[in-house]
This record gives C-alpha cells, structure tokens and sequence, in this order.
C-alpha cells in the first residue's frame, strides 16, 4: 500500500473507532495538529470532541509510516493510543509489548487487564479515560527504550496531550513519570502528589506490570487513584483493582 493509501486506511479505522465512541460528526476544516495555517472561520475556542477526534484522527495517519528512530525495523504497527478524545484523564504508559504491537492498541495484555480494572474501580472505563505510550513502536524483547528513541516519539506524544487537553495524566511507571516531567527521579520518590505540567497535573504511580510481580503495592497505587478521584471530582466507589 502506497503511504497516501495507508494514511487514508489510518484515518477510516481511527473514525471507526470514534464512532463506536458516539461521535457522529467531524468538522471539515481544522487547525493543523502540526501547526499549520488555522482556518479564520474555525473558532479559537476550547475544541469540542469532534474538533479533538478529528486532530487525532490526522496525527494518528501522518504517524502511521513513522521511521523517526530505529525501532521501525521490528514493528508491527504504530500503536497511538485510544480512548475518549475529550478525556479529563489520561493514562501514559512506556512503550508496546507484544500483545499490544499485534494488536495495534495499547495495555491488552495481562498489565492491560489489570488497569482496566484500576480504572472500574474509580468509576470509568476505558471507553472514559484515553491510554497512550510514550513510546509508539516495541522495543526488541521489551527492553527498555533509548534516550534517541524516546526523542524521536516526544514531538507526537505532545501533539496528542495538546489535542487532548486533559486536566489530569496518569503517569504508569518510573520510564513514563520521568520522560513526561523530564526528571531522573526514582517512581518511589515522585509517586504520591501531583506535578504541574503546564496547565495539566501529572500524577505517578506504579506500572500495572510491576503490580503483577509486587501485589503488595497495590494499596499505594489505589492512594493515588483516589487521589485522581478526588481531583477531578468523581463519585467514591471504595473498591480496588485486583
């Protein structure tokens, strides 16, 4: 498939994931997520999910060929991300396993279940919140992602948090908390508050994967999901993800 076909096969499954969602219409002329030329007629404020999905839905074809760093050698697919266009909370992993590279979609396997039941246990689900990696290709054997490699991705994660506008990201893990708040600090030290990033606040917490292997944490990672709860205002259900 020529790279104008595969942008085009991008756009029509990110629209029919959108419309499993509900949204049912998408403006015809948008600002650029890349900065371009903003039409005088589209109105400057605050964008509404069509305007948000439609961003995305842009983004997510003009990414879909990526070669930026090496790790397009052994992919599969670029996985972006997917969720709710006008999410207030997002979920920042690190990067695609291989249950994710197959599939095309972010946190599917065992770590996946785990925090789709994180997020029930706060009131949403997935189809609420949006997910989306740091990284958009699978390193070799899951090993952890290079600083050129983590540059290379760094212009598209931001392109998504500005279509996104979230008030709140949940950062998974110690590689996600350091690359969003640009910090070296170890997970155990930047857990348990919320750091302001421009208008957003970044809220650490521990990698679904490590609670797999030290369930004995979990008690830490719902502290800080109700902490989110508190935030942004949603009703207490008491339970927690097992």
């Amino acid at each position: 498939m020529n790279p104008t076909g595969a942008a085009a096969a991008a756009a029509r499954d990110y629209v029919r994931y959108l419309q499993r969602l509900g949204v049912t219409e998408l403006p015809l002329v948008l600002p650029s997520p890349r900065g371009g030329a903003v039409d005088p007629n589209v109105s400057s404020a605050a964008p509404s999910v069509a305007d948000a999905a439609a961003q995305l839905a842009q983004l997510a074809a003009s990414v879909r060929d990526c070669q930026a760093c090496r790790l397009h050698e052994g992919r599969r697919q670029v996985v972006f991300g997917t969720g709710n266009p006008a999410a207030d909370l997002v979920f920042v992993g690190e990067a695609p396993g291989r249950d994710e590279d197959l599939q095309g979609e972010p946190f599917v396997g065992a770590a996946g279940q785990l925090l789709s039941r994180i997020i029930q246990a706060i009131g949403l689900t997935r189809q609420d919140v949006y997910i989306l990696n740091v990284i958009k290709c699978r390193p070799p054997q899951n090993r952890n992602p290079q600083p050129d490699e983590v540059a290379a991705c760094r212009p598209i994660i931001d392109e998504q948090l500005a279509c996104l506008k979230p008030r709140v990201i949940c950062a998974l893990g110690a590689f996600a908390a350091q690359a969003l708040l640009r910090t070296d600090e170890r997970i155990s030290r930047l857990r348990g508050r919320f750091h302001p990033m421009g208008d957003i606040l970044v809220r650490p917490t521990f990698h679904p994967a490590y609670l797999l292997r030290n369930p004995q944490d979990k008690r830490k990672v719902w502290e800080d999901m109700q902490d989110i709860q508190r935030e942004l205002g949603l009703p207490g259900r008491g339970g927690q993800g097992r």
